[in-house]
């Protein structure tokens, strides 16, 4: 089971099956879970044309965003940087949540500032936030009940940074 599978499909009952699969994996599979979501609903949102669909989808999004900061606040050993970011750029948005995951930077917009720190980080410019929580998913998953693996630059929730395997 590969995470853009359950990505890209839309049977509630696949990705809930999904999402306990990941979160009976401890802290990092609870943050995998918590970035998908708000990425699938984000991304959902942005097809629909409007109503209570795409209402619906951010609220999800700004919930599962909310989660994202809980877990990161509640499990500082996952060792992750983090934080939140001001962009006067995006109207009505101009609040920005950065994770850095072992696979990559992704980033999530909205219309307030949530809990935890600023970001002391730079917005890597690729617009890649897709392609990282689910390669980080595939990682948790993969990986298993390993849990935190201690590194040289400190522990990183599913171990090796992806970007150094590939």
């Amino acid at each position: 089971m590969k995470a853009i599978d359950i990505f890209l499909q839309n049977d509630g009952d696949i990705t809930k099956r999904y999402y306990a699969t990941l979160n009976a994996l401890g802290p990092g599979g609870q943050l995998a879970v918590a970035l998908f979501r708000a990425q699938k609903r984000s991304t959902a949102a942005k097809r629909y044309r409007g109503g209570r669909y795409r209402g619906a989808a951010y609220n999800v999004k700004d919930w599962s965003v909310s989660e994202i900061c809980r877990i990161l606040l509640t499990y500082p050993e996952l060792g992750l940087q983090w934080g939140w970011a001001y962009d006067p750029a995006t109207v009505n948005f101009h609040h920005v949540l950065y994770v850095e995951t072992p696979c990559g930077q992704c980033s999530f917009h909205s219309s307030h500032r949530g809990q935890g720190p600023k970001f002391e980080g730079k917005w890597d410019v690729t617009r890649a936030s897709v392609d990282s929580i689910l390669e980080y998913c595939d990682k948790v998953l993969n990986e298993g009940r390993k849990g935190l693996v201690e590194r040289s630059d400190g522990p990183l929730a599913g171990g090796e940074d992806c970007r150094a395997a590939g």
